[in-house]
């Protein structure tokens, strides 16, 4: 089979040739790849950021976000038939540890991470296991969902975290309307009654965030703490969900908090700089968020099939990987890149 390969960190993706893999314990489940999603966190990898975190030895074949048809199964598999339409969770889960049992599977002790720390998805067949497999809608197919199995997931767990705080008449910023952000809005939409406010520096993101169901959108060009303020009456928002992370997105989110409130931390790559009596004499709270647990995954193939959420994508043959990794990182996507092999 073909896959792209990481061959070296700060170097191009290579396209090789592989064995198609095969069931090697009863759990296994061989899924043929519909759809693969190119991720930020893909680009993170070639920069040699996960190389220690991950400790995977190269090559290997990167790829986090899959969906597609079941190929075969080990002995033991019983939830998923050859022929079934599969979304990949992004996990490998034991099922044995406290947090597998508690249903917090992300956080499971023994788990491994296809296209981070083992051969991943960017490629024409991938092994995962009969716990990381979810059976999806026959109205969906693989390709146009694939990229809800990591940022899909990951906006999803953000969301429905949030919406247990959000009430009728609360307000919740979203800070990003790209592959996250505007999954998240729509889950907002679907899940709350919520007024949504969403910057962002792009006027086109922010016109398909009106489209999707946001309530208003702000450009952040300079005055886009004031222009919230101003929406909120001056106090800020209950809830702020940053899915950006960089740039002064953090200090200009946490200006838009009301007091007693929640910021959501989603994207990443500053630091939050907030005196502690700060926290303490508003009593904001900060609350991280990683990719979601499968049921969350279950959850939002929910949403999915009925049409509440939508991914805006953009398909690539397996073949022009490099064409969609430079498109990404130059910021020409709209929404989510997609590989079909």
């Amino acid at each position: 089979m073909r896959a792209v390969q990481v061959v070296g960190y700060h170097q191009n993706l290579e396209l090789t040739e592989l064995p198609v893999p095969e069931p090697a314990g009863p759990f296994d489940v061989i899924v043929k790849i519909g759809g693969a999603g190119v991720c930020r966190t893909d680009l993170h990898i070639l920069e040699g950021q996960w190389a220690e975190k991950s400790g995977v030895a190269l090559p290997y074949t990167i790829g986090h976000e899959n969906a597609g048809w079941v190929h075969a199964v080990g002995s033991a598999v019983t939830n998923v038939a050859v022929g079934d339409k599969v979304i990949v969770h992004p996990l490998v889960t034991c099922g044995l540890c406290r947090a597998c049992r508690a249903g917090d599977d992300v956080h499971c002790t023994n788990s491994a991470f296809p296209g981070i720390d083992t051969d991943g998805g960017y490629a024409e067949y991938l092994r995962t296991s009969a716990r990381s497999v979810v059976r999806i809608d026959d109205s969906l197919e693989p390709a146009d969902v694939a990229a809800l199995a990591d940022a899909g997931l990951t906006a999803y767990h953000a969301a429905a975290k949030a919406a247990r705080r959000l009430r009728p008449g609360d307000r919740c910023v979203v800070i990003g309307a790209g592959g996250l952000g505007h999954i998240g809005i729509q889950v907002l939409k679907a899940i709350t009654a919520a007024e949504i406010l969403v910057v962002d520096r792009n006027p086109d993101a922010l016109k398909l965030a009106l489209e999707i169901g946001a309530d208003h959108g702000v450009v952040a060009g300079g005055d886009q703490v004031t222009e919230v303020l101003d929406l909120t009456g001056g106090d800020g928002a209950e809830v702020v969900i940053d899915f950006v992370g960089e740039g002064g997105a953090t200090r200009d989110g946490i200006a838009m908090l009301k007091r007693a409130g929640d910021y959501h931390v989603v994207g990443y790559g500053e630091n939050i700089d907030v005196p502690t009596i700060d926290v303490i004499s508003t009593e904001i709270n900060f609350i991280g968020n990683l990719v979601g647990s499968y049921t969350d995954l279950v959850e939002l193939m929910v949403l999915a099939a009925r049409g509440d959420v939508r991914l805006h994508t953009a398909k690539y043959p397996l073949a022009d990987f490099q064409k969609a990794i430079d498109d990404l990182d130059a910021g020409r996507i709209r929404g989510r890149a997609i590989l079909t092999p």
